[in-house]
C-alpha cells in the first residue's frame, strides 16, 4: 500500500498549473493526503474516477483546508478535532480564526489502520501563534492519535510546521528561534516519538540535504536549501510492516513536494 503526502497550496493552482494530475500517475498512490487545499469540494475539476473524495474545508475561503483520496472506501472518515478535546485543550478564536474550523485533520479509518492527514498551524513569522500552536493545538493532536491508537494503530502525515532537528533544514543555526525552528515546536515533535510514534523517513535516510520545503526566494528550491516539514509517522506496531519512505523533491507545482510511505497491509 502507498501512501502519499503533499501540501499543494492550493489544490486549483497546481490542478491549473497541470501539474496534480502528473503527481498521481508518478507516484501511484493508494491513498492520497493532501494539505493546504485552499478549496471547497468541486472547485477543483479534476477527474479520478478511481478514487473516493473526502474533503474537510476551512470556513474561511480560500485558507487552509486537507483533502484524502483513496483508491478503496474508508470503513468511517471523521473530520477535524474532536469536540471534547477542542474543549479541553481550548482550541478557539486566537485573533487569526477558530483553528478547529479551518479544516486541519482527517481521519480515515481502514481496516488494520488509521490514515490521518493533519496540516499544523504555522506559529507566524513574528511567533504570534506559538503559544496556540505549543500550549494547544500540538497536544491536542497528539491527544487524537493515541485515542485513535487504542482504536488500531495509525499512519498520520502531514505539513507539521517544524523542522525536528539540525538535519532537517539547510541552516539550523541561522534560523534558532525562527518560527518552524523553535525549541517550543520541536518539542511539539519530541513528544510524538515520546508518545511512541516512528519518523518513518529516519528508518531509511539519515544526514542532512533532504528537504520537502524551499522558499520562494534567492532560488532556494534549485540550490537546495529547504526544511524538512512534511512527514509520515506510525505507530510502533507499524514499523516492521513499513518497506520504505522517501522524499519526491524533483514533484513541482508547490512550495513543498510530496512525501511518501509504502507499507504492508
Amino acid at each position: 500500500m502507498r501512501l502519499v503526502s503533499w501540501n499543494v497550496n492550493g489544490i486549483r493552482a497546481v490542478h491549473n498549473k497541470h501539474l496534480f494530475l502528473p503527481c498521481i500517475e508518478q507516484l501511484k498512490p493508494d491513498v492520497l493526503c493532501l494539505q493546504e487545499t485552499k478549496a471547497m469540494q468541486g472547485q477543483a475539476e479534476i477527474d479520478l474516477p478511481e478514487y473516493e473524495e473526502y474533503w474537510n474545508s476551512a470556513e474561511k475561503k480560500g485558507y487552509s483546508g486537507t483533502a484524502i483520496f483513496s483508491k478503496h472506501a474508508p470503513l468511517s472518515v471523521r473530520n477535524g478535532i474532536p469536540a471534547h478535546l477542542v474543549k479541553k485543550f481550548k482550541l478557539a478564536d486566537d485573533g487569526y480564526g477558530d483553528v478547529s474550523k479551518e479544516g486541519r485533520v482527517i481521519a480515515a479509518e481502514f481496516p488494520s489502520l488509521w490514515v490521518v492527514t493533519v496540516y499544523t498551524p504555522n506559529a507566524k513569522p513574528d511567533l504570534t501563534r506559538l503559544t496556540l500552536r505549543h500550549k494547544q493545538w500540538d497536544p491536542a493532536f497528539l491527544a487524537y492519535m493515541k485515542e485513535l491508537e487504542r482504536e488500531k494503530p495509525v499512519a498520520f502525515c502531514g505539513d507539521l510546521n517544524v523542522a525536528h532537528t539540525p538535519d532537517d533544514l539547510a541552516h539550523p543555526k541561522a534560523n534558532e528561534g525562527e518560527h518552524g525552528y523553535t525549541k517550543e515546536e520541536r518539542e511539539g515533535v519530541d513528544r510524538i516519538i515520546d508518545a511512541g510514534f516512528v519518523d518513518t523517513f529516519r528508518l531509511f535516510t539519515q544526514g542532512n540535504g533532504h528537504y520537502s520545503w524551499w522558499s520562494h526566494f534567492a532560488n532556494a528550491r534549485a540550490r537546495n536549501v529547504g526544511w524538512r516539514i512534511d512527514y509520515w509517522f506510525v505507530s510502533k506496531k507499524l514499523v516492521s510492516k513499513v518497506q520504505g519512505a522517501a522524499i519526491h523533491p524533483l514533484i513541482k507545482g508547490s512550495d513543498h513536494c510530496p512525501v511518501s510511505l509504502d507499507i504492508k497491509i
